[in-house]
């Protein structure tokens, strides 16, 4: 046995009962996926940052299948969680299925890319939305303000 469980073949998730501990784990393991995040962000200039071994993949795919989409403008929930919304990302996302580890566990993300992570300013994604999302913003250097904000600060401690 490799430790991992498979689910049964009739589980049905969305009528799943939520038992809080189960969703207190979730939780730890997002917002410690955010904070290690972040400190990357503060130690690497994102625009040189690499996410995935096939972060050129996962942004080419994102440029086909939304071409509209500015990783500049901060996202759009309503329309990201709409029912067209979803199924768009789902089909995204099923792609990596077998290519990225947890691929579709929740994690957090930044709804702006000038803002740090807040309460209100975040929205919950699988973690394929995050990698699409945050490696196109590292490409157009969106995110390397929290580095050079960072850098700054370090240099004003010494």
């Amino acid at each position: 046995m490799d430790g991992t469980q498979q689910v049964p073949a009739d589980f049905k998730g969305d009528e799943a009962d939520n038992y809080e501990e189960i969703e207190k784990q979730f939780a730890v393991k997002a917002v410690h996926h955010l904070e290690t995040y972040w400190a990357i962000l503060e130690k690497v200039k994102a625009s040189t940052l690499r996410l995935t071994k096939i972060d050129n993949e996962i942004y080419e795919h994102l440029c086909k299948d939304f071409p509209d989409f500015d990783p500049a403008v901060p996202l759009d929930e309503d329309k990201m969680k709409s029912a067209q919304g979803k199924k768009r990302w789902r089909e995204f996302m099923m792609v990596y299925e077998k290519k990225v580890d947890d691929y579709s566990f929740g994690t957090i993300l930044r709804k702006d890319p000038k803002e740090e992570y807040t309460q209100d300013g975040t929205i919950f994604v699988p973690r394929m939305q995050f990698y699409a999302v945050e490696i196109a913003r590292n490409r157009k250097g969106l995110n390397d303000w929290v580095y050079e904000k960072a850098q700054a600060e370090a240099a004003g401690r010494k």
